[in-house]
């Protein structure tokens, strides 16, 4: 009986022991580093499980930039509303927010985890927990750290679904790079994704509005406009919308050495209206009591102007009104990756067949987050774990039936 042995009990991972177990005459084992599977996936899911969204496709799709076009097959195959239906088959209910994004009813990820592992179990797959995947032996054998000691494994075919580099104590802790590195596998260093930023601020900012949200903000980068709101924190800024925009001033990071996030902190004026606004006389009204009387500028948003502006542009309307609408505000560097919700990097699709089979590994197949590729939170890197990982267990069933 052919042996499948799947290194990762996250989603990837996860949905490909299913996609295999279907399969009759298989034996199929899920290996995992830490004491229980799907760590993180439960970790995602704590503050309300969005498990996909319910955008049109194709916008979906470009979700992934310039990895679009190698996602979107996999998509097409296991997307958006097949991973819904197949939550629905599972006994668990989905609803669409206001925003698009996807949630289980409950909100919450436990519920489906059961039940899920719950199938996986009846469907005969096996689960060896705190067994750390070590490389290969020289005769081929998966090696694994147990706490009984070192333990082999022959296998048929083998996915490996281990996750990015971000979330180490949930076991993503990209342990894996150097085992693929050595055996000539190419890959992209993992970078920090959906993450947040370090900004210089002063001691009395920091100390005044940590914690505090900024919002309602539009925060622009090389291009790229997106509305929202964040944080600041003690150190810089994070939340949804710096997340949105991590990977364009990451990047401009790496390449130029710095990075600039500009803002509009009054997205419902243009301006011409706020300029007209701020151009009516003070008379006695201090510069805070202007801005929130005739901008709607008050509290962080106010802070943020004082920190990043001179005093003589505070001072000029005309100045003042375009600074509000478009705040300079520099970032000097990306949290640390263990931070970050999500990496960046991985395995290059170069290395992989169309399959998710490694050229140079063949029956070693790869999916999840250790792929290189990246994608906003609100759905699409869960649902790219999925579709990945269900691609590498039809692509493990293509292999044996090729080599049989």
């Amino acid at each position: 009986m052919p042996r499948i042995a799947i290194i990762g009990g996250g989603p990837a991972g996860l949905i490909a022991a299913e996609q295999l177990a279907a399969v009759d005459g298989l034996e199929v084992a899920v290996f995992d580093a830490m004491p229980s599977v799907g760590r993180k996936f439960l970790m995602a899911g704590k503050g309300g499980m969005n498990i996909t969204h319910a955008e049109p496709l194709a916008d979906f799709i470009g979700r992934f930039g310039a990895r679009q076009d190698i996602i979107a097959p996999l998509l097409d195959r296991f997307g958006p509303q097949q991973l819904r239906d197949w939550i629905q088959d599972l006994g668990i209910a989905t609803f669409v927010g206001t925003s698009g994004r996807v949630f289980p009813t409950e909100m919450k990820a436990a519920p489906l985890l059961r039940a899920w592992l719950h199938r996986l179990r009846q469907g005969g797959v096996q689960f060896h927990v705190r067994h750390r995947w070590l490389g290969w032996a020289d005769d081929g054998a998966l090696r694994f750290a147990t706490p009984a000691g070192e333990k082999q494994l022959v296998a048929d075919a083998t996915i490996l679904a281990l996750g990015g580099g971000s979330w180490a104590s949930l076991g993503s802790d990209g342990a894996w790079v150097p085992l693929l590195a050595a055996r000539g596998i190419d890959i992209a260093p993992l970078k920090p994704a959906n993450c947040g930023f370090d900004v210089a601020w002063s001691a009395h900012f920091a100390g005044r509005f940590a914690g505090q949200p900024v919002k309602p903000v539009i925060g622009s980068v090389a291009g790229r406009r997106q509305q929202g709101e964040f944080n600041i924190t003690a150190t810089g800024i994070e939340g949804g919308l710096i997340y949105a925009l991590s990977a364009p001033l990451r990047d401009a990071l790496e390449t130029e050495g710095r990075a600039v996030l500009h803002l509009d902190l009054a997205p419902g004026k243009t301006l011409e209206r706020l300029t007209a606004d701020l151009s009516r006389p003070r008379g006695r009204d201090s510069l805070a009591n202007h801005l929130r009387r005739r901008a709607g500028i008050e509290g962080v948003k106010a802070g943020l102007l004082r920190e990043l502006l001179p005093f003589e542009t505070l001072t000029a309307t005309g100045q003042l009104a375009a600074a509000i609408k478009h705040l300079p505000l520099p970032v000097t560097a990306t949290r640390p990756l263990d931070e970050a919700i999500s990496t960046a990097g991985g395995v290059a699709f170069a290395a992989l067949d169309e399959n998710l089979m490694l050229r140079d590994l063949p029956g070693v197949f790869c999916a999840g987050e250790m792929l290189d590729w990246e994608a906003p939170t609100g759905g699409y890197l869960l649902t790219a774990c999925f579709a990945t990982g269900r691609a590498a267990g039809e692509g493990v069933q293509a292999w044996l039936t090729r080599t049989d």
